[in-house]
């Protein structure tokens, strides 16, 4: 099953083969609707907007830079894939080197206490750390989707897994590695957050907490100016790596035949890119950081956590169904099966989540999440069963290669 480009989608394919082209239409909706990189778009204007002390809330100015952001990538990925590739992976870089340099300042506070004005006592004491806290499972699933979204790209790895040297053995020695290293520099720099920064401020910052560290600590010249862009080019580096993994996900989408245009949407011409991957990435991107008002990024968050529960509980559910009906098959890796039920209750108790939300709260993710896929399903029913029976047809897959030998299936009614 490995190794294979596509992660979760060519995993749902293969598992749910029937009713036929429901899982493959289903995932294809969902990568396209709500497969976007708006969130840390957002992030880096919010940050660049504080570094140059505008008002984050200035709906022109952080709408044109996330966008311009989500342009730019778009262009270099498209056009100059290899300097893509490059600038990535030293952002990648730079992004670690911040947050150890954050964990390091913590510690620095807590060893040497340096003369900062109202430094918190006393915040990370148990009796006082969960004061005001609200216990309602419909506000800790929306909080539980932002934590899973800050381990999200542990996983864009098994989306383009056939631009990866030796695949199996590389996700065998890092996945794990990866994961245990990303959990101790969030547990270290939450830490680092507590010991510098009232915990009032950080409730009513936002996504701003680490601006709000960078100048509690370093003042208002380079804690609040020169620091927080190096937080938005993280950011840039996030939209980068997520960019380009989605992008080749839709790509595939429209080599099956999904989307329109496909025989142009699939090819890699003239760049060697997966330029109309990008192009179908960038459009929903843009509505999302366009259209609405108010807090963009808990909502975008809400809506592709939701959703995406849906899909794990597919995945989930799926190595268990695999596991049983097929047992020969060659597995590099094996799941642990008490992790995939816990999964599986994890994934039930989120979804459920929105039905337990304080009466004054509507779960706006919720009921978009669930209207996506309901669309879907009726989308699938009209173009797969309805339609074929009233002209009397049936849904064909036809097999072309494109100029640049690249393979793609056309749906035809015949």
């Amino acid at each position: 099953m490995l190794p294979r480009s596509g992660g979760d989608k060519v995993f749902i394919e293969f598992t749910y083969r029937r009713p036929r082209l429901l899982a493959s239409t289903l995932f294809a909706i969902y990568a396209v609707l709500l497969g976007f990189t708006a969130s840390n778009c957002i992030i880096f204007a919010q940050y660049t907007l504080f570094a140059f002390g505008i008002n984050k809330d200035d709906d022109f100015w952080s709408k044109t830079l996330a966008v311009g952001l989500l342009t730019a990538v778009t262009i270099i990925h498209g056009v100059f894939p290899k300097t893509g590739i490059r600038i990535q992976n030293f952002l990648g870089w730079i992004k670690i080197a911040i947050i150890l340099f954050m964990i390091l300042s913590g510690f620095y506070v807590v060893l040497f206490r340096p003369n900062i004005d109202a430094v918190p006592q006393g915040q990370l004491a148990w009796e006082h750390l969960w004061d005001d806290s609200s216990w309602n499972w419909g506000v800790i699933a929306t909080s539980l989707f932002k934590v899973f979204y800050s381990y999200a790209g542990l996983d864009n790895v098994t989306n383009v897994m056939n631009e990866v040297k030796n695949p199996v053995r590389t996700l065998r020695s890092v996945a794990l590695t990866a994961l245990a290293t990303a959990c101790g520099m969030y547990l270290l720099i939450n830490v680092a957050y507590f010991l510098v920064v009232p915990i009032d401020d950080i409730r009513g910052s936002g996504e701003l907490v680490a601006a709000l560290f960078f100048e509690k600590l370093f003042g208002e010249s380079f804690g609040r100016k020169v620091l927080p862009m190096a937080v938005a080019s993280s950011a840039i580096g996030n939209v980068l790596v997520v960019a380009f993994a989605m992008a080749r996900i839709k790509q595939e989408i429209a080599r099956q035949g999904f989307l329109p245009y496909s025989s142009l949407l699939s090819s890699s011409r003239p760049f060697n890119s997966p330029l109309g991957g990008f192009l179908i990435h960038y459009i929903p991107s843009f509505l999302v950081m366009v259209l609405p008002t108010g807090d963009i990024y808990s909502l975008v968050l809400e809506i592709d956590g939701y959703a995406g529960q849906m899909i794990a509980l597919a995945v989930a559910i799926g190595l268990v169904k695999l596991r049983v009906e097929r047992p020969d098959l060659k597995r590099p890796f094996r799941a642990w099966l008490p992790a995939v039920f816990l999964r599986i209750a994890l994934s039930c108790a989120l979804l459920a989540a929105p039905f337990f939300r304080p009466p004054d709260e509507t779960a706006t993710y919720a009921v978009v999440g669930l209207s996506i896929f309901a669309l879907g399903v009726v989308y699938w029913y009209m173009w797969t069963i309805a339609i074929p029976r009233w002209r009397g047809t049936k849904l064909e897959e036809e097999t072309h290669v494109l100029e640049d030998g690249t393979t793609i299936t056309k749906l035809r009614y015949q």
